[in-house]
């Protein structure tokens, strides 16, 4: 009898940790992470595959990262070939049950290639340029994915997850009133930055990236280009060369010195830098860095 009681209570307890299990989710990029964690609070456990210093374009699969997806019940990617090593990850991690949400399907994509892109344009993406959870407004539609993702994986959490968006975008529609305050004076000036990173950031407070320190996406600084960059810099009195936090800092140094603009440091990812530990921790950053050095 004691065993057989024995048995079912172990049973029973098996079933109650079912039932209470978090979400496994693994994201591709921190803030992915970061805004997960935002909506799933203590229903989702996550992990990310890329810190925020490395550069998303070029990661190295390792065993490490397809063991993470071995267990998890959601992967959650940037999408529009960011994650050009994501396939092999998934396909070594052997998870038959493992979902996928690509964030990038309800966004309004910038520069994306009219006519045929070929190897001649350097790392261009077909699909535009992914960079977009740089703008607060597309973190709006991200969130809103995460919260269906995650519904469908715990349809009775379905409320809590709404309930935890919402709260955050009002956080976050507040802060963009605080950024775009900030960054209003600004408005239409030119700036540099090292890659195209900052597009849809530039887009949403009404800056211009007027151009790059890389000659085409992915295509490391040439002497010629850097002579011609250093002549608009010049002609347009463009004041600040924003730099990724992945990328060289000989070259935009150089190009400063020659122009009297400034480098500045900004981060892409949560992580980046010292300071940018969540979403909105890394805009905060980004915007006060700028408006720094635009006065």
């Amino acid at each position: 009898g004691m065993k057989i009681i024995f048995t079912l209570t172990m049973l029973l307890m098996a079933g109650i940790g079912v039932s209470n299990a978090k979400i496994k989710v693994v994201t591709s990029l921190s803030d992915l992470a970061d805004l997960t964690r935002q909506i799933g609070g203590d229903k989702v456990d996550v992990d990310n595959i890329v810190r925020g210093t490395q550069n998303p374009h070029f990661i190295e699969v390792k065993p490490s990262y397809m063991l993470k997806l071995r267990s998890a019940d959601l992967f959650i990617i940037a999408g529009m070939q960011l994650e050009m090593w994501a396939p092999q990850i998934i396909d070594g991690s052997g998870n038959s049950h493992l979902r996928m949400l690509d964030c990038s399907e309800h966004i309004a994509k910038l520069d994306v290639p009219s006519g045929k892109v070929d190897a001649s344009q350097g790392d261009v993406h077909p699909f535009g340029n992914p960079h977009y959870w740089l703008d607060p407004e597309n973190v709006k539609i991200i969130t809103q994915d995460i919260v269906d993702a995650l519904s469908k994986l715990s349809p009775p959490d379905e409320a809590y997850f709404r309930a935890k968006r919402a709260k955050y975008v009002a956080e976050l529609d507040q802060k963009s009133r605080e950024w775009t305050g900030i960054l209003a004076p600004f408005a239409g000036r030119p700036m540099v930055t090292y890659h195209t990173s900052f597009n849809y950031f530039a887009h949403f407070f009404k800056l211009n990236v007027a151009g790059y320190v890389e000659p085409k996406p992915g295509i490391p600084p040439s002497p010629s280009h850097t002579a011609e960059l250093i002549r608009m810099i010049r002609a347009e009195g463009i004041r600040v060369i924003g730099v990724e936090q992945f990328y060289e800092q000989k070259s935009p140094q150089e190009i400063a010195n020659a122009t009297g603009a400034k480098m500045v440091l900004l981060s892409t990812s949560v992580g980046g830098m010292n300071g940018t530990d969540s979403y909105i921790a890394l805009m905060d950053y980004n915007v006060r860095a700028i408006a720094n050095a635009m006065k």
